[in-house]
């Protein structure tokens, strides 16, 4: 291997020149690290965590992570349809807003609902929990911890989760749990600052009810999360309310986890090279144009940083179709690989087929074996049955 492929290869234990190209590979070894750390927090707290679909919705991997969690929690029917055939423990579900059709689905489907809005509640709580169903309330505490707004659930005109002036008259006692969610890839300190918001706000509806949720946007196994702060906080919430804890991290299960290998095509332009490759922000990596955000490539560096400089574009017609600009150590190639960094939460479960572009394949790389799997290959089918 030349010394080029190998400054691409820089940090992976998988060949990125194993499978035809692009496609997404989750590091199964790095993928149980993470579970580790969650089951810790489990097993130091009581507290329970579900596999927020939204995230991370690659079922073919269930057999590991049920292993480690109780079960998952979804945005909506399909996803929780998802986690009942294919997961099979806990199945939890929020949204918006439901319509009778979604309910008389949940039914079959899930053990939690929570709604948005006590009008919600009031239409739907009845049925669910003669089924045995548990619901609760998603509550706003209006405490603001995410600095971007498009990201923010707590932003100003927020329509997710009820503020305390809307509960006024609304009898909550017949709700088993409540729930809040305010936080996006944030640590510990964050969440013990919402958790005082929301007893400061919420503090009297507690008693009696059976679980709290303190909803996703915990980055617990990020390098520099405070672990040992969040088993505190969950732990003094638990002895003074005398609650069942849920949280339900989306990011946090596989962070760092997961790639996107992509393929040089072409090299264009004069003034400013272009690199055309085999894939597409906006329909591989719809947040690095919406977040917006600049992915990891191995091997590269910032603009300038190293001798040779491209803009990275994908093979849609948008004209902002664009990835950003990198230095490598040595020119490109037509047939070189780039590997993206973690690509495993908030990719596959976003992306278009857009242009009719072919969503890349998923696959996976056990390190005890060290074999790469090829578990999923899309084609013109998966494209024609989106459309009619």
């Amino acid at each position: 291997m030349t010394s080029r492929k190998a400054a691409l290869r820089e940090g992976v234990r998988f060949d990125p020149y194993a499978l035809p190209s692009p496609y997404y590979i989750v590091d199964l070894g790095l993928l149980r690290k993470n579970l580790e750390i969650l089951r810790h927090v489990q097993d130091q707290t009581g507290a329970k965590i579900l596999l927020a679909l939204k995230g991370f919705a690659m079922w073919s991997v269930f057999p590991i992570t049920k292993r480690y969690l109780v079960g998952v929690t979804s945005s909506s029917v399909h996803e929780a349809r998802l986690g009942r055939e294919e997961w099979g423990g806990e199945v939890h579900a929020y949204a918006p807003a439901y319509t009778e059709a979604d309910i008389e689905e949940l039914i079959e489907l899930a053990d939690h609902v929570v709604f948005n809005s006590p009008r919600q509640w009031q239409r739907y709580g009845d049925r669910l929990q003669a089924q045995g169903i548990e619901c609760g309330l998603r509550l706003n505490p209006e405490h603001r911890e995410v600095e971007v707004a498009l990201y923010d659930p707590c932003a100003p005109g927020s329509r997710l989760g009820t503020r305390r002036a809307e509960l006024e008259g609304i009898d909550t006692s017949g709700l088993d749990g409540l729930h809040f969610h305010t936080l996006c890839q944030k640590n510990s300190d964050a969440l013990e600052r919402t958790v005082k918001a929301f007893e400061e706000r919420f503090g009297d509806l507690i008693p009696g009810k059976k679980w709290v949720n303190f909803g996703g946007g915990h980055h617990i196994t990020r390098a520099d999360y405070e672990v040992d702060r969040l088993i505190r906080i969950v732990r003094e919430f638990q002895q003074k309310w005398g609650v069942q804890v849920y949280l339900e991290p989306g990011e946090a299960i596989a962070l760092g986890t997961g790639y996107l290998v992509a393929e040089v095509l072409d090299i264009v332009g004069f003034d400013q090279r272009t690199v055309i490759l085999d894939t597409s922000a906006t329909a591989h990596m719809p947040d690095v144009l919406e977040m917006p955000y600049r992915p990891g490539i191995l091997g590269a560096g910032m603009p300038e940083e190293r001798p040779y400089t491209y803009r990275l574009g994908g093979l849609t017609c948008l004209a902002g179709d664009v990835i950003g600009d990198y230095s490598f150590d040595e020119p490109l190639e037509i047939g070189d690989r780039l590997v993206f960094t973690d690509m495993a939460h908030y990719t596959m479960v976003k992306t278009t087929t857009f242009n009719g572009v072919r969503h890349p394949s998923i696959a996976t790389f056990d390190p005890e074996t060290g074999e790469s799997v090829e578990v999923r290959r899309f084609g013109y089918d998966d494209y024609k049955r989106r459309l009619s």
